[in-house]
């Protein structure tokens, strides 16, 4: 690589920043010039790269390893470990999976690796694994992600696709410009917009939002979070009882319907159902016609407050933004419908700062406008194996194989799992329902997990394969999702003995006479290099000018100019409806769908529909609260969760629960007590924070505490809500995950607080 006569360049999911080395080490992070907003979370890294939960060499769970595969899985968790060298793991692992591959066959490997482990084009971990798979005869995979996995199987069967819709979202300077009213189911937390896949070079999340309102634009926040909108917007707020939006939203589309509001021209071209639908609203279909007041009985939102919105919309041009968190409820897949629907009644989709849109402020590239290039990565060859699962249905995969289970209108065999093989991500973080979560775990008969530092899928690991850091190692962040392409220079040495993840899969690729295959005969740098010419490439076929690889190796990072047209979703279909269909069976927006409608099932018509979910507020007992397990502002999901940032919000090790006042009185509850928060599925503690800014009946607790399970119990010491969330599917047609869907109780918390261990690491000893 060239040595660059520049500051060093990294760059991350949370920004890009200068990095600072004084004698081969890492001594700070400082921002990107060029972003207006930068994420304090990057730096953290700087005090991790070789603190006491770094790891440093491989290890071997200690019963595993003296017993071989399948033993004491139980004890994943709770048992010491022992170092080996590399040349061990590499044979330990590649004996397993030739054991595997010959009594089990290659579906017995689960490669669920979901996660955000590096924003680099090369270094990405899920992409060497499951080339590396692919290579030796392929994996059980999974399907979607746990951020909207509802939405990602339900979007395609009313648009014809989801991913491309989102990636090409109405900007925020075409909202400043053409709209008047903001709508936004799950506000739109500018926490959330500090991230983006691939890395990013400017944050614009906050200034798109204020230069909106400062053009005039009126903001509806409707959460039971008033946060979920900064304070400077001055927007109004609208606190539903958790997972009723869509009770919400259809008494909206019920007033627009009964008073003559809707663009009936515009359903006529653009869309098909509205029939079925209009029957629903009104009750013809089960007897209950979808009132605001029937919503409000619901939501404990005003019906005149329900009917007022409903006409502003109509008389606005209006945006409505629907936060991918509503997902992740029973039923999920059910708001972004009837999202879709309501805009389509309102006739706005496709022009200029109206129609709808998937959650912004939910990453940093939602209303960005940008020239989408489409940069190469690493390639993962092709999967052999057709076996999968539903992202979010690990447990059950786990504890039912041989099972059959339902997905998107076919019905489907859970494999038989003996090694599940993790790289870059954390599924004690991803995962609802712990503590089940953690006895299915035991069941295979070997994990292994590709990582930096000891979390608690190390800890839960039985081979533990130590991976380096962003700034150990050389990469690209190219990233259609931003303006801004980066050089990830490698800033210093490996700490102990990490390698990158390329490296180990090449070490366990040779032993299993792969290493042609994977490598092709390149190393990182050739691999960086032709990764760099096709983008390249591909970018001059777009219009898009990228320097030669010496020149940007110089220069550090380059800017792809913003498009001369403002980003506007769905504009051409809007256009010409008959020259760009939809990819739907009807080439039309489906209100209703014939084919979900065909699948039969119970938990999801043809049609948007209110089913009130089977844990909720409506069904509570007087001292239940709703549990929301939201993303945390000072951590990307898990990741650095032992970091400066992320500890600096909790001086008593635990994470905050957020309650109103009026809640915390009838509990005795005062502000920053330690307190307990239990259901029948588990248990967690957290201090107390007080506020008016949350609805009553709701309790917060941001995800991404790593897991600390008590080894006498069900109870997380550290204050991680997914011990208490459920894990069932959001219906049998996403089989999404339904974390929002929880219900539990809080108490004062009596007596010493226990130990917490999350950031200690484990016991290592010598061989025995």
């Amino acid at each position: 690589m060239i040595k660059p006569d520049r500051d060093l360049l990294t760059s991350s999911h949370w920004g890009t920043y200068r990095v600072e080395v004084q004698d081969g080490r890492v001594t700070g992070m400082r921002p990107f010039e060029r972003d207006p907003d930068p994420s304090p979370i990057g730096p953290a890294l700087v005090d991790l790269l070789d603190d006491p939960m770094r790891i440093k060499a491989p290890m071997v769970r200690k019963s595993w390893l003296e017993g071989g595969p399948g033993t004491a899985g139980h004890m994943r968790g709770q048992e010491a470990f022992v170092q080996v060298t590399w040349e061990e793991a590499n044979r330990l692992v590649a004996d397993e999976l030739q054991r595997v591959r010959r009594e089990h066959g290659n579906q017995a490997i689960y490669a669920g690796s979901y996660g955000w482990a590096s924003a680099g084009r090369f270094h990405h971990a899920q992409s060497q694994l499951k080339r590396f798979l692919n290579c030796i005869g392929g994996y059980t995979s999974s399907r979607f992600t746990y951020s909207f996995a509802a939405a990602e199987t339900i979007v395609p069967r009313i648009l014809g696709t989801f991913r491309g819709f989102l990636n090409n979202q109405t900007s925020w300077e075409s909202i400043a410009t053409d709209c008047d009213l903001l709508v936004a189911f799950g506000g739109i937390p500018l926490k959330n917009g500090q991230i983006s896949q691939g890395g990013l070079g400017a944050h614009i999340q906050r200034d798109g939002v204020l230069r909106a309102k400062a053009a005039g634009v009126e903001f509806v926040n409707i959460s039971p979070l008033r946060s979920d909108i900064d304070a400077a917007i001055g927007a109004e707020w609208l606190a539903p009882r958790p997972c009723t939006d869509v009770a919400l939203i259809l008494a909206l589309c019920h007033t627009l319907l009964v008073e003559d509001l809707c663009d009936d021209e515009f359903l006529a071209r653009y869309t098909v159902g509205m029939e079925q639908f209009s029957a629903y609203l009104l009750g013809c279909s089960d007897g209950v016609e979808k009132t605001p007041q029937w919503a409000a009985a619901i939501t404990e939102i005003p019906a005149e407050t329900i009917l007022e919105l409903a006409r502003r919309m109509a008389q606005s041009r209006t945006m409505v933004s629907v936060a991918w968190a509503l997902t992740r409820q029973q039923h999920g897949e059910q708001p972004f419908w009837a999202v879709i629907a309501l805009a389509s009644m309102l006739g706005q989709i496709g022009r200029p700062g109206t129609g709808f849109a998937f959650g912004y402020s939910a990453m940093n590239n939602t209303g960005l406008n940008r020239q989408q290039v489409n940069y190469a990565s690493l390639p993962q060859g092709k999967n052999p194996v057709a076996e999968f699962i539903p992202v979010a249905r690990v447990t059950e995969m786990l504890e039912r194989p041989g099972d059959a289970f339902d997905f998107d209108g076919t019905r489907y065999t859970y494999p038989d799992i003996r090694v599940v093989w993790w790289a870059g991500g954390n599924p004690f973080h991803h995962h609802q329902d712990l503590n089940r979560f953690r006895r299915a775990w035991a069941k295979p008969d070997t994990v292994i997990a590709n990582d930096w530092c000891w979390n608690s899928l190390t800890k839960h690991a039985d081979i533990v394969l130590p991976c380096t850091t962003t700034l150990e190692r050389a990469d690209l962040a190219l990233t259609p999702k931003d303006r801004h392409q980066v050089v990830m220079d490698k800033a210093m040495e490996p700490v102990g003995q990490a390698r990158d993840d390329h490296e180990i899969f090449r070490g366990i690729a040779a032993r299993l006479g792969a290493e042609e295959a994977f490598t092709e005969g390149r190393s990182p740098e050739e691999w960086l290099r032709w990764i760099y010419t096709v983008s390249r490439q591909r970018a001059a076929a777009e219009g898009v000018e990228m320097p030669d690889w010496d020149q940007f190796q110089r220069d550090g990072w380059m800017e792809v100019p913003a498009p001369p047209k403002l980003t506007v979703m769905m504009e051409a279909f809007i256009a010409d409806p008959d020259a760009h269909p939809l990819a739907t069976p009807s080439g039309r927006i489906e209100i209703f769908s014939e084919t979900i409608a065909g699948f039969g099932y119970d938990d999801c018509p043809g049609h948007p529909a209110w089913m009130a979910p089977a844990e909720w507020l409506g069904a509570a007992a007087p001292d239940e609260l709703h549990l929301m397990s939201n993303q945390p502002h000072n951590k990307l999901h898990g990741q650095m969760d032992h970091g400066r940032v992320s500890q600096a919000d909790r001086p008593d090790g635990l994470e905050p629960a957020l309650m109103n006042p009026r809640d915390a009185r009838t509990r005795d509850l005062s502000e920053g007590q330690p307190i307990r928060l239990h259901n029948a599925r588990g248990a967690c503690l957290a201090t107390l924070r007080l506020s008016e800014a949350i609805r009553p009946g709701v309790v917060q607790v941001a995800t991404g505490a790593w897991w600390d399970p008590d080894p006498d119990g069900d109870l997380c010491r550290h204050g991680n809500p997914n011990a208490l969330t459920p894990d069932q599917g959001t219906s049998k047609l996403a089989q999404g995950p339904a974390a929002h869907s929880c219900l539990v109780r809080v108490e004062a918390f009596e007596g010493r607080l226990p130990e917490r261990r999350a950031h200690q690491p484990p016991e290592i000893v010598p061989r025995g």
